[in-house]
């Protein structure tokens, strides 16, 4: 691994654990046992880091989003592994990173809006026209209108201001609004393949 990657792996482990703000370069340069002075040979600052690290991030969860869908079988399967990969993301993402972000660090937050319009809501929209042709999700549906609302859901879900952290676990806000996702969109027979996936995760 190079200095670069190295830099940018830790940074992004402090950052999901404690939120961006709290993180100073000299937390990272404890962090990954390294000199301040080297950290700025390479990110002229804070700012900078936190953006390669968000274009990181997102470049592994479309690998790890077209993963799912190459591996599974139907969109059924394929919206069943999608709750339980952000299941395990979310439980390691503090809910302060998505409100640093958009405060403080207007390019990351640039490339998330990017990465959402250009990534999550296309994928979402050839989810939802394959489960069509597949039987499982409705047809009366307009794809365009629910792939957004989904992705502003997401968003909604880290709003500290609606889910105070010392009431809601963020996992469980995004859970529920998954859950009622998937299920608001199935057919019968999506919604009986749904609750046989469901059944099986939950054993």
């Amino acid at each position: 691994m190079s200095q670069i990657e190295r830099i940018i792996q830790g940074s992004e482990e402090l950052f999901l654990r404690a939120g961006i703000k709290s993180i100073t370069m000299d937390d990272i340069a404890r962090h990954i046992g390294m000199s301040k002075k080297t950290i700025y040979q390479f990110f002229k600052d804070k700012n900078e880091l936190v953006t390669a690290s968000v274009k990181k991030k997102l470049k592994e969860d479309e690998a790890q989003i077209k993963d799912i869908i190459s591996k599974s079988e139907n969109v059924i399967e394929e919206m069943i592994n999608m709750m339980k990969c952000s299941e395990d993301v979310l439980s390691r993402i503090n809910p302060a990173v998505m409100h640093d972000l958009q405060k403080y660090h207007y390019e990351a937050w640039m490339e998330f809006l990017k990465f959402k319009s250009g990534v999550l809501i296309s994928m979402l929209e050839q989810l939802l026209t394959k489960g069509m042709k597949q039987g499982y999700i409705r047809t009366d549906i307009d794809v365009k209108i629910i792939a957004r609302m989904r992705v502003s859901q997401i968003e909604f879900g880290f709003n500290t201001e609606i889910f105070p952290i010392s009431e809601f676990s963020t996992v469980k806000v995004q859970m529920q609004f998954l859950e009622h996702f998937n299920y608001g969109i199935c057919t019968l027979k999506g919604y009986k393949l749904l609750n046989q996936y469901q059944n099986k995760h939950d054993e």
